[in-house]
């Protein structure tokens, strides 16, 4: 249930920088115990105005009140001290220090007497309401490395608790957790919207979105495009109010292709599961799915066709020939790359330009005489960068400072400076919003019009049934069944996934 009276409202909001107006005249009002999800693509201003209700940056015009009172953020205090918690993607954590510690930093209780020592007994004894209310059944002196993610980010629930917080700005909080994780988060948001603290939900996950929020709010190029009250959410409506077009508009249909059994993969075993062997043939033209539950060992197997970690036996063979795989350099000459999961930590270097990044997996092609040639690396970057249509203002930006969907294409465009055959995608739309997403899609249909093998390794099920030719499910490091677009239904998929191979067998029969 919500108050009449708003809790939040920002009215008129503007926020410029050199060149660019990130939010003109925004508008946004969230009342107690209530969800509301901020959506848009990337660059709509979501992360910018809520930086300005969070205290990191301050807006160039507009009004903010709490409780119906004008109020001044200049600062992450200030936001503080008004009761809004920030939760940021990036968790803001010290994983040497206690839940404890974490929790009271910089505020600890200390003992009567001149030297104020850190009295640990009362801040365990303060703790544990906070960890009893979110479920999370560990001692207060818990350390957080040893932790998952999931843990951890309650850990930052509960700080943000504990300052007394009634409004909490989650940034796509579930970017990094399973489904059974997501899923206990969404308790978490119930209990606090119930005990009437209100919170505004940013994800790319419109699932997500569809489960846990009470009004979703678009924004677009800075600019409020409307609402979804709770009975309209749903997703192409959420597509619609993000991007203005259909959803129907991100796929991109197969053409007819001829099937060469170009790349194939035959009795592969990984290091996870070294008793299980995976066998697959992919055409040339092809996307190939690959479905499956966390932990079925997909990204093991692509890991070990790659060459970063060691199979445990089996062959890779591309046109016939059989591949001899030792590291990932192996790989690359024989033109077989991988876009992985985590492109931040695996597949680029982010402190680097565009064009460093773009150049980086085929160096010796740029230099003479041990020099690198600038204008070549120059030319090749600027050929990509217009090939993929990337928004960028030069090939000399840093990589670090480019959108989640700007990144991704990096990665691929390196990858596609050096002529590829195969390219294995391992979630390639992660963390990316809607509209980067089609494009990723577009590009990689005419990878495979061109005729490279494309293997798709994706969590999404929208995504897994919509771009792929066909989908190979894997369950504990085996495939337990491909299925071709015929035979494409979310139910089939999941069955597979939890290993019922004889329910795909005898379906028709």
């Amino acid at each position: 249930m919500t108050a009449d009276k708003p809790l939040l409202e920002m009215q008129g909001i503007e926020k410029s920088f050199p060149g660019v107006k990130a939010l003109d005249k925004v508008d946004l009002t969230v009342y107690a115990g209530e969800v509301v999800a901020l959506i848009g693509e990337n660059g709509a201003g979501k992360s910018t105005l809520m930086n300005i209700l969070g205290g990191v940056l301050e807006q160039d015009s507009g009004t903010i009140k709490i409780g119906g009172q004008p109020v001044v953020i200049k600062n992450v205090s200030d936001a503080i001290k008004l009761g809004i918690g920030f939760i940021h993607q990036e968790l803001n954590i010290l994983d040497n220090l206690s839940i404890a510690g974490n929790i009271f930093l910089g505020r600890e209780p200390t003992r009567l007497g001149p030297l104020r020592i850190i009295n640990r007994r009362r801040m365990w004894a303060e703790t544990e309401p906070y960890l009893k209310q979110l479920g999370l059944n560990l001692p207060a002196k818990t350390v957080l490395s040893q932790m998952s993610i999931a843990q951890q980010q309650m850990v930052e629930v509960a700080k943000a608790l504990s300052l007394n917080a009634r409004l909490l700005i989650m940034d796509e909080p579930t970017s990094s957790l399973t489904l059974s994780e997501a899923k206990k988060l969404f308790e978490v948001i119930r209990q606090l919207r119930s005990s009437g603290v209100s919170i505004i939900y940013i994800s790319h996950r419109l699932s997500e979105v569809k489960e846990c929020a009470d009004r979703v709010v678009g924004l677009r190029d800075g600019a409020n495009v409307g609402s979804l009250e709770r009975d309209k959410i749903t997703h192409d409506n959420m597509v619609r109010l993000m991007i203005g077009r259909k959803l129907e508009d991100f796929f991109v249909s197969p053409k007819a292709q001829a099937k060469d059994n170009y790349f194939s993969v035959s009795d592969l075993r990984t290091q996870r599961y070294p008793n299980h062997k995976i066998t697959f043939e992919a055409s040339r033209g092809e996307i190939l799915g690959f479905a499956g539950l966390v932990g079925a060992g997909r990204t093991e197997m692509a890991h070990a066709i790659f060459g970063v970690d060691t199979n445990t036996g089996g062959s890779v063979n591309i046109g016939g020939e059989k591949l001899r795989i030792r590291c990932a350099g192996d790989a690359i000459e024989n033109g077989i790359y991988l876009i992985p999961e985590d492109r931040r930590k695996s597949g680029l270097v982010t402190d680097m330009t565009f064009r460093e990044n773009i150049t980086l997996p085929d160096l010796n092609s740029y230099t003479t005489l041990g020099l690198i040639q600038r204008r070549r690396e120059t030319g090749i970057a600027e050929k990509q960068c217009e090939k993929l249509k990337m928004k960028i203002t030069s090939v000399e930006t840093l990589v670090k400072n480019l959108s989640g969907g700007n990144q991704q294409k990096v990665v691929l465009a390196k990858w596609l400076a050096l002529k590829p055959k195969v390219v294995i995608f391992d979630e390639p739309t992660r963390g990316i919003d809607v509209g980067s997403k089609a494009e990723i899609y577009h590009l990689m249909r005419e990878l495979a019009d061109s005729g490279v093998v494309i293997v798709m390794i994706s969590s999404d099920m929208e995504e897994i049934l919509g771009v792929s030719d066909r989908i190979a499910v894997m369950h504990e490091g085996q495939i337990t069944g491909i299925l071709t677009r015929d035979k494409f239904e979310e139910e089939a998929v999941m069955r597979l996934a939890v290993g019922q191979t004889s329910w795909a067998d005898n379906k028709d029969n």
